[in-house]
């Protein structure tokens, strides 16, 4: 390593016994400190300066620097906090007149890219959940109904469960949902989701009827968990041949947000039918008519327009009452 520069040696150990005897710094911590600050004063000697001399576009030259040799976010910000900690002793030893690591703005992590299922792997859900539905028994069918509500509206998997039964009803291309903060937002459906709760609706018992909700549990909350919902998809998802631990109801309200961005949907709507907690209630009306939402849907949407395959596949009609 390049020795540091000749005039940091000294103000280094002074910063470096400071931390160790009024500070109390573990071993561990000096070590990372003085390699850290080292490496600054190398990178600050070759252009032409020093740690009492340097600027905070100097500072800054370095967190760049270090980004470009493809540090994280983290190595950078603990290499910020090092210098801060230097310069507020240099400061307080009347070294510097300022600290201008202080002006170098904290890297920020970079956040993870959430998991995505390709538009493919969407619809090998979806035709898997349909033709096993296609045996007409109550769990196939609900099944496939949370799936396809899932996937065409992005709802979070707790506005999901807790849908009330007159949610979605023949002929309504629409459903109100109760999101965050109890705000109300418009969400249009797919035929497809219609067409799929009719035929889960058709199978419910009379005590399932009864309840309040659309996916009703004797479980103490009244409708199916969470819990259970993310249990199925990643069931059906091994049984589609994709790796279980990519698929959650997350993971299909990314993709359903995703996909319709991929198809050309602008972000504005996106984040209404999401109901991002940014975009009010009202902006559904005032902002974007619910006759543009409905077209982004039925034009933007990969499975869209799924109503005659979906009656084809189940050999009947739209249901004409959903309970």
């Amino acid at each position: 390593m390049t020795a540091i520069g000749p005039t940091d040696r000294r103000p280094l150990d002074l910063f470096l016994d400071m931390m160790a005897v009024e500070r109390g710094a573990s071993p561990r911590t000096l070590r990372n400190y003085g390699r850290d600050l080292e490496r600054v004063s190398v990178f600050l000697f070759q252009r032409g300066t020093s740690l009492l001399r340097a600027t905070a576009a100097d500072l800054s030259a370095y967190i760049d620097h270090l980004h470009g040799q493809g540090r994280s976010a983290a190595t950078a910000a603990l290499c910020l906090s090092a210098l801060r900690q230097f310069y507020l002793f240099a400061y307080t030893e009347g070294m510097r007149e300022d600290n201008p690591a202080e002006l170098v703005d904290r890297p920020k992590a970079r956040r993870p890219l959430p998991k995505i299922l390709s538009i493919d792997e969407a619809a090998s859900l979806l035709d898997l959940a349909r033709d096993e539905a296609a045996c007409m028994k109550p769990g196939p069918l609900r099944l496939h109904a949370l799936l396809e509500v899932l996937y065409a509206t992005g709802l979070r998997v707790s506005e999901l469960c807790s849908l009330p039964r007159g949610a979605v009803r023949a002929g309504e291309p629409w459903m109100t949902v109760l999101g965050k903060g109890q705000k109300e937002r418009l969400v249009p459906l797919t035929d497809g989701a219609v067409m799929a709760v009719s035929h889960y609706v058709a199978v419910q018992t009379d005590a399932e009827r009864a309840s309040a909700f659309l996916f009703p549990s004797r479980g103490k909350t009244g409708h199916i968990t969470t819990a259970r919902v993310a249990q199925l998809l990643k069931e059906l998802s091994a049984r589609a041949g994709i790796d279980p631990t990519r698929v959650s109801p997350h993971v299909l309200r990314h993709a359903f947000a995703s996909h319709l961005l991929e198809g050309g949907a602008d972000l504005r709507i996106v984040q209404q039918l999401l109901g991002h907690a940014d975009i009010s209630t009202t902006q559904i009306y005032t902002h974007i008519g619910s006759g543009s939402l409905a077209k982004t849907l039925e034009h933007r949407h990969p499975l869209g327009n799924t109503g005659n395959r979906q009656q084809t596949r189940y050999g009947m009609g739209p249901a004409k009452r959903l309970g």
